[in-house]
């Protein structure tokens, strides 16, 4: 009788509270678009800059590599703070504070790659992050 129970808790849970993750690229792909461009390097530009902060910049950025693994183009989605820098054209005094600051609202994830630091976007942030930015862009914020 237990084992039947817990067959059915375990059915529920797959299929009431399960969330897949690994579809936010597709289901968001329209609106990414939009606003980020990846070369087959795995270069990510990020469009309308003239309209968003630093930080939006840094955002877009983590969420086109993520588009770029997963059209093959990159190994690894995660970034390390010279490629931010030389790509983004930040300066290391903004972008430090800038990346603390997401990884406070843990808005991104830190990686230790040796004596190297990374960053990532959760893939359950994309979409959040593409619908502020698309609200900002709206209103010319």
């Amino acid at each position: 009788m237990i084992k039947e129970k817990d067959n059915k808790l375990n059915k529920r849970i797959i299929e009431e509270m399960t969330v897949d993750h690994s579809n936010a690229l597709e289901k968001n792909f329209d609106l990414a678009k939009q606003f980020i461009r990846i070369t087959r390097e795995g270069k990510v530009d990020v469009l309308f800059k003239d309209k968003l902060s630093g930080k939006d910049w840094i955002l877009l950025y983590f969420i086109g590599k993520l588009y770029a693994k997963e059209a093959g183009f990159i190994a690894t989605d995660d970034v390390g703070n010279k490629e931010l820098m030389d790509e983004l054209s930040i300066v290391k005094g903004s972008l430090l504070p800038w990346l603390k600051d997401l990884r406070d609202k843990n808005k991104i994830k830190q990686i230790k790659k040796g004596r190297y630091t990374h960053h990532v976007i959760p893939v359950n942030l994309v979409e959040k992050t593409l619908r502020i930015v698309e609200n900002k862009i709206r209103r010319g914020v």
